[in-house]
């Protein structure tokens, strides 16, 4: 949309009424270096083998090969390749058909004093083998955590 030779308006002029930066105008993107292309390739054939090396393992295997670079060039470089770990997450999203939906009773109410609502919520804390699930009860006003507790620890095989 920017006219950059035979327009009788200023490239500054044409960006202000289009609101687009004029970096974005004289940005000339840079191809990929050979180099990077060569560890994108090797990422891509050790992903192959172990899907779930994250950025941090794939950096300490390159440099086992002998090809010494930073995490975030790794991550980047995965990025680019479209690599990403394959892992276990955590099922805390999926809701159960069966379970009644309960309105949000607060809607609406101010809330201007100590110990007028509170409120429980569940997080899950990763360990080395599945999660560990938070429980806190708080107050809704002042947030002061009234009780708290690990219920239960979900393992995986």
């Amino acid at each position: 949309m920017v006219d950059r030779s035979g327009s009788k308006l200023s490239l500054v002029r044409q960006c202000s009424l289009l609101d687009i930066s004029r970096g974005s105008v004289y940005y000339r993107p840079t191809p990929t270096r050979p180099g990077d292309l060569e560890l994108m390739a090797l990422m891509d054939r050790r992903y192959l083998k172990t899907p779930f090396y994250g950025s941090r393992r794939i950096r300490v295997w390159l440099s086992g090969q002998g090809h010494l670079l930073g995490r975030d060039k790794a991550r980047r470089l995965m990025r680019l390749a479209g690599l990403e770990a394959v892992f276990r997450r955590p099922n805390t999203s999926k809701a159960t058909p069966e379970h009644r939906v309960y309105p949000y009773l607060l809607k609406g109410m101010k809330i201007d004093r100590i110990n007028q609502a509170w409120t429980a919520d569940i997080t899950y804390i990763p360990m080395a083998r599945g999660f560990l699930y938070l429980v806190a009860i708080m107050d809704w006003y002042s947030r002061y955590v009234l009780a708290w507790s690990f219920p239960g620890r979900i393992e995986y095989p």
